[in-house]
């Protein structure tokens, strides 16, 4: 085992992947929604006009059961259930709409899942309509999607397009046949390469792929072959990431047998050589399992420093509010964290009530908002610097994390700045942990499951 292998494999470690600090398993549940919007109004307040803010909506449906998928969803071939979930969304929409002192400017907006293509053209365009009935466009808005390659239609792209869309993801996870009928995701190369091609004709300036390294019954032959049939279509963006095996909390990851999936020592291999694949097909690492092509616009953010990461991951707009709509949809105003109720029922119950969904959440405190700034810091820049004031927090976690990772070449501290080596791009999640006080007190049990997934 050379070198490189050995740091993969000591890194290797359960972390978090820092979509938030802290962490969603540390926060408060109930939570109040009158505190959450309390802090989402003194924000918006003071932002909305000049940053915007940012929009996710869930969209949970899907007609088949992916089962290596951690997400929320609701499985059902019944698309009579898109009309009553619009009116959901619509009446929380304007539940926030009520709330704030002005339009929302909307900077940028995502249609996540579940399957978002699930719901028709026309209902996919009536839901814009809801969106920016009560919103401003900012000038610089981005929308994206998340689309599967087998329902995405010439017509979603069409509609999506003419209502400002011009991102799009498709989850192509691995093309080997005997991955996708144990995973229950069946969708050969040509439906990959015809909605790719299609969105291109449609007009969008930017398609990702999701592939997926660890997942059952995967050999490093078939990942080969995915990559490179992968490479052919040439994604401006390729998210290559691990198979989270959480069981504990996807009932879907229980159908089958855990002996099918890689070893430890074969993930690690799928994830070298995967990377080494798309490094020399010419796409930049840019950390935390992303990775672009040199112009691409998250390529060109990651060269100036103007990297944000939030939980629809990194993006390129710099906005302090992050408004989720739909069940189990995350939000944050940057000192608060707010979680949608996580079942259908759930949902609909508060919202029919006239009431916001929130079911968890969290206030940040000084300190708290101190670590989630070095952490944004080190995975979005590649580098933070020590504030005077809280040497015990540095001196009694931070400095001794830091060592190991120090002698191993990962990160340099001169004076008061952590810099992210080239080497430790790869282990920025490690690298983050560094700073994560939560982590440090153990304050989540692990003593009768796992919180979660291993890095690599």
């Amino acid at each position: 085992m050379d070198a490189w292998q050995c740091l993969v494999e000591k890194y290797n470690q359960p972390v978090p992947r820092y979509t938030s600090y802290p962490t969603v398993p540390y926060w408060r549940q109930p939570f109040s929604a009158d505190e959450w919007m309390q802090q989402l109004q003194l924000k918006f307040a003071a932002t909305n006009t000049t940053k915007g803010i940012s929009l996710y909506i869930h969209l949970p449906f899907c007609e088949s059961l992916c089962t290596y998928c951690g997400c929320f969803k609701k499985i059902t071939r019944h698309h009579s259930v898109e009309p009553e979930y619009l009116q959901a969304i619509a009446a929380e929409w304007a539940m926030y709409t009520e709330a704030l002192s002005e339009p929302p400017v909307i900077r940028e907006l995502h249609l996540g899942g579940g399957t978002p293509t699930f719901f028709s053209p026309d209902n996919l365009q009536a839901l814009m309509r809801i969106i920016f009935s009560k919103a401003a466009k900012h000038p610089q808005l981005e929308m994206s999607i998340e689309g599967h390659p087998n329902n995405t239609t010439r017509q979603h792209l069409q509609v999506l397009f003419a209502e400002g869309f011009r991102r799009i993801s498709y989850g192509v996870q691995d093309l080997d046949e005997k991955v996708q009928h144990i995973i229950n995701r069946i969708q050969p190369f040509e439906a990959v390469k015809l909605a790719t091609d299609e969105a291109r004709l449609a007009g969008f300036t930017s398609v990702n792929f999701d592939l997926i390294y660890g997942l059952p019954c995967q050999t490093l032959e078939g990942l080969q072959q995915t990559v490179n049939a992968v490479l052919s279509l040439r994604p401006d963006r390729i998210a290559f990431y691990s198979y989270a095996h959480v069981p504990w909390t996807s009932r879907g990851q229980r159908l089958f047998d855990e002996h099918d999936l890689p070893d430890a020592d074969t993930k690690m291999q799928l994830y070298l050589t995967g990377r080494a694949l798309l490094t020399k097909a010419g796409y930049t690492d840019i950390g935390m399992d992303h990775y672009a092509l040199p112009g691409e616009a998250l390529h060109m953010a990651w060269q100036q420093g103007e990297l944000h990461r939030n939980f629809m991951g990194y993006t390129t707009q710099q906005t302090d509010i992050l408004i989720g709509l739909g069940a189990s949809s995350i939000s944050d105003c940057g000192n608060a964290y707010a979680q949608n109720d996580k079942t259908m029922q759930g949902y609909y119950d508060s919202v029919h009530a006239g009431k916001l969904p929130v079911d968890k959440g969290f206030v940040l405190s000084e300190q708290d908002l101190l670590c989630k700034q070095h952490i944004l810091d080190i995975t979005c820049k590649g580098y933070t610097f020590l504030q005077t004031g809280w040497h015990d927090y540095y001196d009694s976690w931070v400095i001794p994390a830091l060592q190991p990772l120090m002698s191993d070449g990962l990160v340099n501290l001169v004076g008061y700045k952590v810099q992210v080596t080239d080497k430790g791009r790869n282990f920025l999640r490690n690298i983050a942990a560094a700073f994560d006080l939560y982590l440090a007190q153990k304050s989540v049990s692990t003593t009768l499951k796992p919180v979660f997934s291993k890095a690599i």
